[in-house]
């Protein structure tokens, strides 16, 4: 799910994570996604496996994949 959001030039989207458990996996998670191109925020949350992400424009599904995979979780699509 992408959305357009009221910051101009943003866009909010949620992706579901397998595997994430605790805090230090949201943070994995969430520092390798936070150095992609255009990202300005990350959130993860272990408990629902949704990781929120604020970029300027819409992502590339398969860097966000590969960020995703580099921490060491699998991503399974958008929420």
């Amino acid at each position: 799910m992408s959305v357009q959001t009221d910051t101009p030039g943003s866009v909010t989207t949620v992706y579901k994570v397998t595997g994430m458990s605790c805090g230090h996996c949201e943070g994995s998670v969430s520092g390798e996604i936070s150095q992609l191109p255009g990202v300005g925020s990350v959130k993860a949350v272990a408990s629902t496996g949704e990781v929120t992400v604020v970029s300027e424009s819409p992502l590339d599904d398969e860097a966000v994949r590969a960020a995703v995979d580099e921490a060491g979780f699998e991503l399974a699509g958008k929420a």
